[in-house]
């Protein structure tokens, strides 16, 4: 089959949430393309260990920096693009930061709301939001990619509060994309499916299992969950000249997921 190998090389990408999961499976793939990959994270270092992302760029021969952030906090987002200066500016932002709290809406605490919502709708918001701007006063206007899901478009058994968030990265996308098409900014989502990361407690061990023995909450259609490394690719599509008359799509990486 076919490759499809798109090149980013004297451009500067930001990976939020790039420490661990599908933002260091994404982080590392523009790395191998030729970007220079700012890391933003809470933390250097993965939920499961291992060496720091930014670290593994960095010895494959790329030119990475790790950048503490906190999504939530809109300062923190600023920041973050004014550190990708040092390297010509943000041609690429991916906001891909995410948590997950999962649990009935009839017990949810208000503090996990706002807590969730935070994260996953107000850091996507502002991201973009900062990034946009950095780049239309940079007269270099480029691409954001978010991290949407399929809870974007189908609710799942108690987790209202974070389809919800999932639900506003789709607008947020698509509301960013018609605004911001004149400008010559595209925006568009990744929504990826059951994919074994650290996202949820001992996700990452149970998952392959599960979608072997179709004991996940609905079958995939592939006979498997996804891995970051699967999701990885659209987000490098979607922020190429390939995708160069896409915007405001949500790219759907399931297994088929949605249409079982």
């Amino acid at each position: 089959m076919g490759q499809l190998n798109p090149q980013f090389t004297d451009d500067t990408v930001i990976v939020t949430g790039g420490a661990s999961g599908i933002g260091r499976a994404v982080a590392q793939q523009f790395g191998d393309a030729g970007a220079t990959v700012l890391v933003a994270d809470l933390r250097e270092e993965p939920k499961n260990g291992g060496t720091p992302t930014h670290e593994l760029i960095e010895e494959a021969g790329g030119t990475a920096e790790f950048v503490e952030t906190d999504v939530s906090n809109r300062e923190d987002i600023a920041a973050l693009v004014e550190a990708a200066h040092d390297y010509g500016g943000v041609d690429v932002m991916v906001n891909n930061a995410g948590m997950f709290i999962g649990g009935s809406i009839l017990d949810l605490e208000p503090e996990e709301f706002d807590r969730i919502h935070n994260v996953n709708a107000k850091g996507i918001y502002f991201g973009t939001q900062v990034a946009a701007n950095d780049m239309l006063e940079r007269g270099e206007p480029g691409a954001i990619v978010n991290t949407a899901s399929i809870s974007s478009h189908y609710a799942q058994f108690e987790q209202v509060q974070y389809d919800s968030t999932k639900g506003a990265v789709r607008m947020i996308t698509r509301g960013a994309a018609l605004e911001l098409a004149e400008h010559g900014i595209r925006v568009n989502a990744v929504a990826p499916g059951q994919i074994a990361t650290e996202l949820a407690e001992g996700w990452s061990e149970e998952a392959t299992e599960k979608a072997a023995n179709d004991e996940l909450v609905k079958r995939v259609p592939l006979g498997r969950a996804g891995t970051p490394d699967d999701v990885a690719p659209a987000y490098l599509y979607l922020a190429s000249e390939e995708a160069s008359y896409v915007t405001g799509e949500l790219l759907f990486v399931d297994g088929g997921w949605q249409v079982f």
